[in-house]
């Protein structure tokens, strides 16, 4: 019986992971999270014990973490808040490990991006500084232009 086994050397290393805000490169990244849930509702049917779920909407929230180098975003974002305004962002991710197979890049565009909160200042003696930025999006203004296929064999 022949079984794929898949190089521990090709496994994406995330330190060779990019971010692109609004275009702008964020070179002082540390982390990028996003996810998309499925809100659900139960769902039962006459004559049946089980239960079921049916999809009601989709949401997309991640995270932005960065070495605080810059007043990155937060004076622009909290302006746009106090006036009233709800600004919109564009995040590109990207993931281009050299050892990926055939040098594969995985590539996600994420249009329609809020923020939920900014922290204006937060610090601890004796540690580097670190700026998360929770936030959210559509998941339909998702794409994926570039993907790592899965290779068979």
């Amino acid at each position: 019986m022949a079984t794929n086994k898949v190089p521990g050397y090709r496994q994406i290393n995330g330190s060779f992971g990019q971010v692109w805000w609004d275009g702008e490169l964020i070179f002082e990244v540390s982390s990028f999270s996003a996810e998309v849930t499925a809100n659900r509702e139960k769902v039962q049917m006459a004559g049946s014990l089980d239960e079921d779920s049916k999809i009601t909407s989709l949401s997309g929230e991640g995270t932005l973490k960065i070495k605080h180098v810059f007043t990155r975003g937060c004076k622009k974002f909290l302006d746009a808040w106090k006036s009233g305004k709800d600004p919109r962002s564009q995040f590109v991710g990207k993931l281009a490990d050299p050892d990926t197979k055939d040098s594969g890049a995985e590539r996600i565009v994420f249009n329609n991006v809020w923020f939920n909160k900014l922290t204006l200042m937060e610090f601890e003696t004796g540690k580097v500084l670190e700026r998360e930025f929770p936030f959210g999006y559509t998941p339909s203004d998702v794409d994926f232009p570039d993907t790592i296929p899965v290779q068979e064999g």
